[in-house]
């Protein structure tokens, strides 16, 4: 199954979104509107867009007034992607150059405030103070989940907890409020609202843990980067957690995700001892309970044709190996 026959429902409103995604970047200068377009350009799998446009359609056949709002959801994802990017020092998203490899630190940091700003201007057109403040306080949230990442970097002695809230706000927090909003805007119930944000969240969560399981085990050319990457930034994730806790090698372990020389120089060691540690299995378990929990929330929807989009996507999203 692949993300277009997930999102098969959506998908005349999907293919408008990424001609308006090229189309929000309308600034006279061509250096920038090169950079931002070069980051639309390397795609993505639309996860938020998607999430608000099938969200949109419980509720009502034509989404078309939808659109907007999940062109600048992803404007937001797009925007924190760019300064992801500038803190790790990544040269690769997706199998393409990123927008700091290419143009260099500065105007990177431009470039994504230029396209949060733009994420906003869009969604200020609702005229709904609710939905501006949902976006803003998500907005805010993220930056705190990327400091969090930040701040823990290279530190063995987090636990669950903290990778939990962590994850959270990195992650989970826009695929929910992509569902919340989805409702809002369609004139949804309190209770059908949300049912569609926890599905969000659980769903989120779920997704995270499989990337972060994936940056152990994916084949390199089908996740766009080498495996490993957040062994060698020092981001201690939940197969690492579970090693640090469980595996006979957990004391050597430590020893080495503690020290940014060694997570550069012995990357490949630090993976093999996490893989043999059964970190991914313990992982995985997590996921696919994050994953069930957001099946739980669908009972709670009404009995339309796309309810079955959402129980699609959570199999796609626990079994995706990109």
């Amino acid at each position: 199954m692949t993300g277009l026959d997930v999102f098969n429902p959506v998908s005349s409103e999907l293919n408008q979104v990424e001609t308006d995604l090229l189309a929000s970047i309308d600034t006279d200068l061509p250096i920038l509107e090169e950079a931002a377009t070069h980051l639309i350009k390397a795609g993505g799998k639309r996860l938020r867009p998607a999430f608000a446009l099938l969200s949109a359609k419980v509720f009502r056949d034509d989404v078309s007034y939808a659109i907007p709002l999940a062109v600048s959801l992803e404007l937001i994802h797009m925007a924190s992607l760019v300064h992801d990017d500038v803190i790790d020092n990544s040269e690769l998203r997706r199998g393409q150059p990123t927008v700091k490899s290419r143009w260099g630190n500065r105007l990177s940091i431009y470039t994504g405030n230029y396209v949060l700003a733009k994420s906003l201007s869009l969604v200020a057109d609702y005229r709904r103070r609710d939905v501006i403040e949902v976006m803003a306080d998500t907005s805010m949230s993220i930056c705190e989940g990327e400091i969090r990442q930040m701040r823990s970097c290279y530190d063995v002695r987090q636990g669950l907890k903290e990778y939990l809230r962590r994850i959270e706000r990195k992650t989970a927090l826009l695929i929910s409020v992509s569902c919340q909003l989805g409702a809002i805007i369609s004139g949804a119930s309190y209770e059908h609202m949300q049912a569609l944000k926890k599905y969000g969240y659980y769903l989120g969560m779920a997704f995270q843990i499989t990337d972060d399981i994936l940056d152990y085990v994916a084949d390199e050319d089908i996740l766009g980067k080498p495996v490993g990457s957040d062994i060698r930034q020092g981001v201690i994730t939940l197969p690492a957690i579970y090693a640090l806790r469980c595996s006979p090698h957990g004391m050597k372990l430590a020893e080495m995700l503690s020290s940014p020389e060694s997570c550069a120089s012995k990357a490949n060691e630090i993976v093999d001892l996490i893989v043999n540690s059964d970190g991914i299995d313990y992982a995985y378990y997590a996921s696919n309970r994050f994953a069930e929990q957001a099946l739980r929330q669908l009972n709670y929807l009404p009995e339309v044709p796309v309810k079955e989009s959402f129980y699609r996507i959570a199999d796609f999203i626990s079994g995706r190996e990109y």
